[in-house]
């Protein structure tokens, strides 16, 4: 480590700021979904930053953006990054600080005359929030060999329809460098927390030593829309009721099964949707998620027969899809170790924990040494326009990730 070299926090902190335009909300925030034009204008403000490094820009069919500051040896890189897409309502931290946190370092290597053993790189890639295209981390799924490409440039945006390979060609984004292959060293994330945790704990950095699984899954219930005065309870074919009964199973699964199980039903759809009609058909989905793959196929399995039933009490028919299925992922001891070190080295209280949101990262985890760096989110906001995080503590992140990446690239 080299414990002289600091990032000029001034400078990270104003291109926070330069890149939130892009997308910005009138009341403050920003709106970036992948792939749109506010995405497309911050690629290219992100891809001028990199070649004002004098990086080397490569971007992949999936549209993932690479760049890559030289080392002393031609070898693999270590990679540092997140993602620039934001969800509709979004905060200014969330994903782009690990990215512009990572050009930070190459700008303070630049400054100081300092060139690592290794390359470092330093990415985005497409589509991590999953708002607009599913799965989530699609585009760093992808680039490990996860999900075939075809499949990928097939998915249809949530919003328009519009296909996602149409999309990146339309705003300049379909690139030639090929998926499936990554050479990398390691991968290590900064990221905010988007939980209460270390904000709550007083604590100025997250060692995270792995991410917990992620089910996504759509239901659908079809039943039959009827007048909501003359038809009896006990005659009705009620789609809404079906999914009100499985969203209230749903938070009883999470109680009854304690620890880490988190359940969500984040969208709800009825149609016709009137006050005097009995819902016809109902959409909804619902997220789980925890520490434990075994205990998280078994919550998926229990919500799914708890589905059926419900289906079969009311009448109604029942279809489903999954629309992402991750299992938990441990991150690498050696690198968790580095990034515990390295903030210690500054003074800085640490605690060792879990990612309770899903991240590039763990796609990563598939194919290298992975670890990730947090730092804490005020009041555990993020997916929120009111997300912040405290300059210093910004800060104090980036020069964690400095030290990291200069370990483990000058080794």
């Amino acid at each position: 480590m080299s414990a002289d070299l600091r990032i000029d926090g001034a400078r990270l902190l104003a291109s926070l700021e330069e890149l939130g335009r892009h997308g910005a909300l009138p009341g403050g925030g920003t709106n970036r979904l992948a792939l749109s034009d506010a995405d497309r204008a911050a690629r290219d403000w992100t891809v001028a930053r990199m070649r004002a490094l004098d990086m080397a820009v490569e971007i992949d069919a999936i549209g993932n953006v690479f760049a890559t500051h030289a080392g002393e040896e031609d070898l693999p890189p270590v990679a540092t990054g997140s993602h620039i897409d934001t969800v509709r309502t979004g905060g200014l931290y969330d994903g782009n600080y690990g990215v512009l946190a990572g050009l930070e370092v190459v700008a303070t290597l630049r400054a100081a005359g300092r060139r690592t053993r290794r390359p470092i790189q330093v990415a985005f890639f497409t589509n991590e929030e999953g708002a607009r295209f599913q799965p989530d981390m699609l585009g760093s799924l992808v680039h490990v060999g996860g999900m075939p490409l075809e499949e990928a440039l097939a998915v249809r945006a949530v919003d328009n329809g519009a296909l996602l390979g149409e999309e990146l060609l339309r705003i300049g984004y379909a690139g030639s460098a090929p998926v499936g292959r990554p050479c990398v060293d390691s991968f290590v994330e900064l990221h905010i927390e988007q939980g209460p945790v270390l904000d709550r704990e007083g604590l100025a950095i997250g060692v995270v030593e792995g991410v917990q699984g992620i089910c996504w899954t759509e239901l659908t219930f079809t039943g039959r829309s009827n007048h909501a005065g003359t038809t009896p309870m006990a005659l009705r074919q009620d789609a809404g009721m079906a999914a009100a009964r499985v969203a209230a199973f749903a938070h009883e699964l999470s109680q009854r099964y304690g620890g880490r199980q988190l359940a969500t039903v984040g969208a709800l759809t009825l149609q016709p949707n009137l006050v005097n009609v009995i819902a016809q058909s109902a959409l909804m989905t619902v997220d789980l998620r925890n520490t434990d793959g075994a205990v998280l196929q078994q919550a998926q399995a229990e919500l799914l027969a708890c589905a059926r039933r419900i289906a079969a009490e009311h009448g109604v028919l029942l279809s489903h899809r999954s629309l992402a299925d991750f299992a938990p992922v441990a991150f690498d001891a050696a690198l968790v170790d580095s990034v515990e070190r390295a903030a210690h080295s500054q003074g800085l209280a640490t605690l060792r924990m879990p990612s309770g949101a899903g991240h590039d990262a763990q796609m990563f985890a598939r194919v290298c040494p992975t670890a990730m760096v947090f730092v804490p989110s005020r009041d555990g906001l993020s997916h929120n326009v009111r997300e912040f995080t405290a300059p210093e503590q910004l800060v104090q992140g980036a020069n964690v990730l400095l030290q990291v990446l200069l370990e483990r690239a000058d080794r």
